[in-house]
This record gives structure tokens, sequence and C-alpha cells, in this order.
């Protein structure tokens, strides 16, 4: 009979080490608290693993990382992941929560019917800016000429950074030129690299991970950043009693918006788990957490009673019509634009 017993502890703790998710998402895009309840209803355990950049994610898995149960692409990621056949179809009978999202973000251009994805959360390419040390430099604030002019960039010298991500640096050069984020002519994409070349110099970094922390201590001023990472670099530097604030501004030119979505790695192991998850994050409760806790455009309409008034009336956060008219979500590119582009990247990054 110790022996029958033993052998049962065995199986039992055995299952349940295996009661494993295994999630690949954004730098800072869900809080330590949704995970920890999500990890007491389901009696399992959430094993993150963090990307900064749509490129770096894609790059990891053609390399031959397998094992994540779930991934959350922005929309031109996922029709990549999609062409190439890595996910899994929705079994939308184990989400019956998918009716709180609003239609509005659902069937789009990437995955008409959502037959792979479920959307999350959304995000805008922005500026952010420290309140304080810009008081007085008269920059426009509300437009790309603040980090690819000189005339305005000299007196920022060393206190500006862009993101470390070729689609989303050549979109905002791209955008202030007056072209779309999506046009591929690449005598456009000649004329961004070359502003973008020409302002670089002026540039503390390419950076999509830290800078955050360097808004928050003062260091960096001004950045080309995501809305999320203004709103967590703001309210970290208020705790810490900066004595300025980390403010957002959508450039009068337009900016690109990000919306990006759960979906199902064929590798992964757990798609049972998978799927309780994502039902468990389009509960109102647990979808407000993205936007009150790190300031996430949500697309989830059960969630809107939980948001926090202050945050709903934010419109780096909820863009109004007329902002939302001037935002473009990234499209996919095919091969050879993809080795145009990583071509002018390496003639940014080298000059």
């Amino acid at each position: 009979m110790i022996w029958r017993g033993l052998i049962f502890m065995l199986i039992v703790g055995s299952a349940h080490a295996d009661d494993v998710l295994h999630l690949y998402n954004w730098n800072n895009y869900i809080s330590d608290v949704t995970i920890a309840r999500f990890e007491e209803q389901c009696g399992c355990r959430v094993v993150q693993d963090y990307y900064s950049d749509n490129e770096e994610m894609l790059a990891k898995l053609a390399a031959g990382a397998t094992g994540y149960d779930i991934i959350v692409p922005t929309g031109n990621a996922m029709e990549t992941l999609i062409r190439e056949q890595a996910l899994r179809l929705l079994d939308k009978s184990l989400l019956p929560n998918l009716k709180n999202i609003d239609p509005a973000w659902l069937n789009t251009a990437f995955d008409p019917g959502n037959k792979y994805s479920v959307p999350y959360a959304y995000t805008i390419t922005l500026i952010g800016y420290n309140s304080e040390k810009v008081r007085g430099l008269d920059i426009p604030l509300d437009s790309w000429a603040v980090i690819f002019e000189p005339r305005y960039l000299e007196k920022l010298k060393g206190r500006v950074t862009v993101l470390d991500s070729q689609r989303e640096l050549l979109a905002a050069a791209l955008k202030y030129l007056g072209y779309s984020v999506n046009d591929t002519d690449e005598v456009h994409w000649k004329q961004a690299r070359d502003l973008i070349i020409r302002a670089k110099p002026y540039w503390a970094a390419f950076n999509a991970s830290s800078y955050i922390k360097e808004l928050t201590v003062g260091n960096i001023w001004l950045v080309h950043g995501y809305s999320g990472d203004i709103f967590q670099a703001d309210l970290d530097a208020q705790k810490a009693e900066r004595g300025f604030r980390i403010l957002p501004s959508i450039p009068k030119e337009g900016a690109v918006l990000a919306l990006d979505s759960m979906v199902l790695h064929k590798s992964g192991p757990r798609p049972d788990l998978a799927h309780r998850f994502i039902n468990f994050m389009l509960e109102g409760r647990n979808s407000s957490e993205l936007t009150n806790l790190l300031g996430s455009g949500n697309p989830n309409r059960d969630a809107l009673q939980y948001i926090q008034p202050e945050i709903a009336q934010n419109p780096a956060v909820f863009p109004g019509p007329g902002q939302r008219a001037r935002l473009e979500m990234l499209r996919d590119l095919d091969r050879h634009q993809r080795r145009v582009l990583s071509r002018i990247w390496t003639e940014i990054k080298l000059k």
C-alpha cells in the first residue's frame, strides 16, 4: 500500500510539473499580478520569454526556437507566421469570452475571420519627452521633426533615443516625409535612410528596451518609443518623485498603430492551457490590467468598465477619431523587400 501511494504521488507530481504554459511576449506587456491570478486559477506555472521587436522574435523562431504555447505578435509579423504555417488554428468553442472584443478589432487584413488570432492590446509608436528638460527649448513636440531635424536636435544632442527597429524607425521617417508607413518605393526608402543617417549623430542610441529606465532617471529627454513604455516611464518617474513627468505626443504627420494578438504556435506542447489563458485574458477585469497597470490600448469592451477614468481619457491610450485617422498598421513585406530593407538598415547602422 505504501508503494502504491508513492507511485500515485509520483504520477500526480509529474503531471503537475508538466502543467506549464510557455508564453513568448513583448517586454513589459503583462503584469505580475495578472500572471499570478492565472497560475492560481489553472493550477499551473507560466514561464515567460521576452522580445523587444517583431524581427527579433521572428529571427529566433527561424533559428529553431520551439516550445512556445502562445506568442503575441503584431499584425505584420502574424502575417509571416501564418504564411509559414507556424500557427495552430483556434478552437473558438474554448473561447466564450471572445464576445468581449470590439468587432472593430476583429477580421483584420492580417487574419480574416480570426482563425489564428485573438486581439490582445494595441500600442502607438510616438514621441515621449521629459516635461522639465525640454521646457523652453522651442522644439515641436507634436512632429517627427524633433527627432529628424538637426536644428532641433542640436538642442537635444545625446539626449534622444530611437527604437532599434527597422520597420518602426523607417515608418517614422516615411511619415515625416509625407508617405505611408507601408510605402515600398525604394526611392522613398532611400530618402528615409538619408534622413535617418543625417539625424543619427545627434542621437544617444538605438534603444528598444532600456530607454524606459533612461527616461525615468532623466538621462534621456526625448524618445521615439511605444505608448505603453512612455506610460510606464511616467509612472516610474512619479513613484521616484523625480519632479518631472514623461509625456506622450502623437506626431501630427501620423504614426504606427500596432495591434498585438495572441496566437498558438505549432510547437507549443499545451494548446489546452493556451486556450485557457486566452479566454482568461478576454475577461474584462484581467484585460483591464493591461491598460491600468501598463498603459496599453484595449480592444476589449468588457474591460472599459474597469479602466481608470484618467487613463480612458488619455489620447495616447485611446486616441480620438481624428488621431485614429492618422494612424496606420504595418503590413508584411515580401522576401525582396525584406532584403532591401535589411541592406538599408545595415547602411544606417554602419554610418
